[in-house]
């Protein structure tokens, strides 16, 4: 069966510091248990949490806005169309450096699950 799911029939997860979280697919969001995707939208002006994971690859695919990514310390620009790798284990925040939101794809292999978040 295929797993179709829009992000209308999404619960959000809103967090303190600003990110809203749509998890597509995933442990959660039901359609696989091998990854998960999950479209996130950050707020001008507004960071994720440094954090990493000790065992999920991670990428970002940036949507639309524009923001920066700092993985181990190293900051890199990252805007509409362009996708970054974070390997298992490395140290990771995204900001909002932009006017308006930021909106990406994050997706995790295995499949994001809260006790793989490490928040620092």
């Amino acid at each position: 069966m295929v797993h179709i799911r829009h992000q209308d029939d999404c619960t959000p997860l809103v967090s303190s510091h600003g990110e809203v979280v749509y998890e597509l697919v995933g442990h959660a969001a039901g359609g696989s248990i091998r990854h998960s995707i999950a479209h996130i939208e950050l707020p001008p002006g507004r960071a994720s949490l440094k954090h990493y994971h000790p065992e999920a690859e991670e990428s970002y695919t940036i949507l639309s806005g524009t923001g920066r990514l700092e993985v181990n310390g190293e900051a890199v620009p990252l805007g509409p169309g362009q996708c970054a790798v974070i390997p298992a284990g490395m140290t990771h925040q995204i900001f909002n450096d932009g006017p308006e939101t930021l909106h990406f794809l994050a997706v995790c292999v295995p499949a994001w699950t809260p006790d793989n978040s490490v928040y620092l």
